[in-house]
């Protein structure tokens, strides 16, 4: 007997969403639905991506912009802000957040604890 979804790997949470935010990071310019899909691999059903592409629209991570009957679709941050998206994501699936927080700035180096420090100090004078 076999165990329905054998050999079948499920993403992990925000997964599909960082890859579709790196497939369109990818992009040459704004881009369909159905561009991604092929990107992905083409094994998504569309409806997968378009669910994926709305969510990432309603978090503001993705623009769009009417072509036609359709969109195409853009990411609204360069890499640095795909990163930062990432850990969010993260930070979010987590209970304790000022523990992951502790650990992660106790777990870096001097030079980016620093860096970390000085950001934050500026973020306060704005």
């Amino acid at each position: 007997m076999h165990e329905i979804g054998a050999g079948v790997r499920r993403r992990a949470q925000g997964e599909l969403e960082i890859q579709v935010l790196s497939a369109l990071r990818g992009a040459a310019g704004p881009a369909t639905a159905a561009w991604v899909r092929e990107r992905l691999g083409g094994t998504l059903a569309y409806t997968t991506v378009m669910t994926t592409l709305t969510r990432l629209q309603a978090k503001s991570a993705v623009t769009r912009e009417r072509a036609g009957r359709s969109f195409l679709w853009k990411a609204a941050s360069d890499e640095a802000g795909l990163a930062a998206h990432r850990m969010r994501r993260v930070l979010d699936s987590e209970a304790d957040r000022e523990a992951v927080l502790v650990s992660f700035v106790s777990g870096l180096p001097a030079r980016d604890e620093e860096l970390l420090r000085a950001l934050l100090q500026e973020g306060r004078e704005i």
